[in-house]
């Protein structure tokens, strides 16, 4: 046995770490989320959060298993910004039902084998039940997907930023329904560990450009705001003012999420949060006094990609190895580099008349301190999108370095404007200042509002939510049928399969000489597997609803498994899986008064195509990488223990 690594197949502590883990997500699943206050008994101090995401992010994470999870986790939200609790949930729930084969006796390759295959099938479900956008609100059967009360389609309205916005009201017609469509979407999305095996899975022809329906923004919204009405209100204003400057992103929609930026602030009550055109930041009241200095006149602006600091280089810059410098004489009364630096990139400002400076990055202090003295505004930490926006605009040339900047690479147009002066709502003073152009630029800002300083963070992480999940809706023009039923029609897929394989290896018995297909005589476990993975939805949903408040664990299940037993003879899932997780999303201080009544509006409850396949097949991905992790080293009992020998597998 020298040389060899032994691994117990019984105890995959790797598995076991990424359930427990997993429990973390339970009370963010459904309408009625608890947050999580967590606490530092180092420093004393405590964090509010209320998602899966930002409790990862403040948890010090030691293990490997941990620390997996969190990169998978941050880069499934960086890219969707949603969906997070659903894939680690389901990670967790998997990674038990791989425990669990492993108890029996399945070997890895066959667990690994049986869960690919039962992923492929459940993104194969999630195509054929793609509803396109384009047929929202057209009526459909009974048996396609379901409405759900509790969630009123007219949108409350949010202060606005000027009174040609006053009078916008959105509204959704009542008698929404939605058309189980059939229309093929093609779907790229990034992979976090491997690529699908099965391009048919997710490669389906988009219909051509011109052949597509104009798109009511509003009900796409409507339908995938999961209860979030403030939040999705404001995106949906963000999409009218885009809309009334003629703004359209790439695929020609009129919500360009590259052009959305957000401006906390604190002190206000969260009836004052508004959307509003142009780029608004936070300044102190410093550098806010330059703006009134600076108002009524076209700016002169320069773009800079990165930090504006001495030190700063850009990303894949290598110094050069062996090279020194050497001096003959000390010189104590010369400047130091930095001062020599900030004293070229003055000299190059004030030549060029630079009155605005835009920065992706951070800037040197000492250089705010100069800029502030010779009238330059300094505004640091802008999003990539948002130069760019301004660069369209101005005519200005993003550039890395100061010493780049030439006359070319001056813009001009820009305006800045103080909106409003929080100095009696913040400890520190500070103004908010409103940085836009002449030409309609289509940016747009989303200011946040809250009295309590923790809840700020929440806001805004359910807003980029909600504007991700119409985006993303919009690029990818098909939903899924939501509030549990994908999962359903997913749990029918697997067990059918797994079904078919029971009859087909009994089949296979009776005559051995027959040929079976490809992959089922590989696979003798196949549908213990698929069994298991199917189980693992059923608890997502179960878990949904017992967070409503209205169900036991139990009766969660009992109700789940008639529901799938009707989608087996063929009567599809009723509304009534739908309501099951909405109520309690209702509440009257968010509903207009027409509207609290014995007879609540109906509203079609939607999933992001593209979200819920990316987080299926990272929760499957990482499971696996997991499990064949643990299967690469000790995991179990002292191979000198008794009875340990039975239990190791030679690698």
């Amino acid at each position: 046995m020298f040389g060899s690594t032994v691994t117990n197949q019984r105890q995959h502590v790797g598995l076991q770490k990424l359930s427990a883990l997993a429990g973390v997500t339970y009370s963010f699943l459904g309408p009625s989320k608890k947050s999580k206050f967590i606490h530092d008994e180092t420093s004393g101090e405590s964090s509010l959060a209320c998602s899966c995401f930002r409790v990862l992010e403040n948890l010090e994470l030691t293990c490997a298993v941990g620390q997996l999870v969190n990169e998978t986790i941050q880069a499934h939200q960086k890219v969707c910004y949603s969906g997070s609790g659903s894939l680690l949930f389901l990670a967790g729930a998997w990674s038990r039902a791989a425990l669990e084969c492993l108890r029996t006796g399945i070997s890895i390759p066959h667990i690994v084998s049986a869960m690919s295959e039962g992923v492929d099938l459940c993104l194969i479900a999630c195509r054929k039940n793609g509803i396109p956008i384009e047929d929202l609100g057209v009526v459909r059967s009974e048996s396609c997907t379901p409405k759900s009360p509790g969630l009123e389609l007219e949108l409350p309205k949010k202060p606005a930023a000027g009174p040609e916005q006053a009078s916008s009201h959105l509204r959704t017609d009542s008698e929404a329904r939605i058309t189980c469509g059939k229309q093929k979407i093609k779907l790229t999305h990034s992979r976090h560990f491997r690529e699908a095996k099965s391009d048919n899975v997710h490669s389906v022809p988009l219909p051509h450009s011109q052949d597509f329906k104009r798109v009511d923004v509003a009900r796409v919204a409507g339908a995938v705001s999961h209860g979030c009405v403030d939040a999705m209100n404001l995106v949906i204003e963000a999409s009218r003012l885009q809309s009334q400057n003629g703004e359209q992103d790439a695929s020609g929609l009129a919500f360009d999420i590259s052009k959305v930026t957000t401006c906390v602030l604190p002190g206000l009550s969260e009836e004052h949060a508004c959307v509003l055109p142009g780029c608004v930041v936070l300044l102190s009241v410093e550098q806010a006094s330059i703006a009134q200095h600076l108002k009524e006149q076209e700016l002169q602006v320069v773009l800079i990609k990165g930090d504006l600091c001495e030190g700063y280089r850009h990303l894949g810059f290598n110094k050069p190895t062996g090279v020194s410098h050497v001096i003959d004489k000390l010189d104590l009364g010369s400047l130091s580099k930095e001062e020599e630096w900030i004293e070229n990139v003055l000299t190059t400002l004030l030549k060029l008349n630079v009155n605005l400076i835009l920065i992706s990055g951070v800037v040197s202090e000492k250089l705010i301190q100069h800029c502030f003295t010779h009238r330059i505004l300094v505004v640091e930490k802008i999003k990539a999108s948002i130069l760019k926006a301004f660069a369209d605009s101005t005519g200005a040339i993003p550039v890395t370095y100061a010493t780049q900047l030439s006359k070319h690479c001056v813009g001009t147009g820009a305006q800045a404007v103080i909106w409003r002066d929080l100095g009696s709502n913040e400890r520190k003073p500070s103004m908010a200042v409103n940085i836009s152009t002449n030409n309609n630029t289509g940016l747009v800002t989303v200011v946040l509002t809250s009295c309590v300083h923790a809840k700020l963070q929440a806001l805004e992480d359910q807003f980029w939510g909600c504007a991700y999940r119409v985006h993303h809706a919009l690029k990818d023009r098909a939903l899924l049928p939501g509030a549990g039923v994908i999962e359903m029609v997913a749990v029918h897929h697997l067990q059918k399969q797994a079904e078919h394989h029971t009859k087909h290896s009994a089949k296979r018995k009776d005559d051995s000489d027959q040929q079976t297909k490809a992959g089922s005589a590989d696979n003798p476990y196949r549908d213990v597997v698929l069994h298991l993975m199917a189980d693992g939805f059923k608890d997502y949903v179960s878990t949904i609803m017992v967070n409503s408040g209205r169900y036991s664990k139990l009766e969660a299940w009992t109700k789940i498994n008639q529901e799938v037993q009707d989608l087996d003879s063929g009567l599809g899932i009723n509304a009534k899986l739908s309501r099951l997780f909405l109520e309690g999303e209702t509440d009257d201080s968010v509903m207009p008064s027409d509207v609290r009544s014995s007879e609540t509006l109906e509203v079609e409850v939607c999933d992001v195509l593209c979200v819920k396949l990316a987080a299926w097949r990272k929760a499957v991905d990482l499971v696996l990488l997991v499990l064949q992790t643990d299967a690469e080293v000790i995991t179990g009992m002292d191979p000198k223990t008794a009875d340990a020998q039975e239990n190791l597998m030679l690698l």
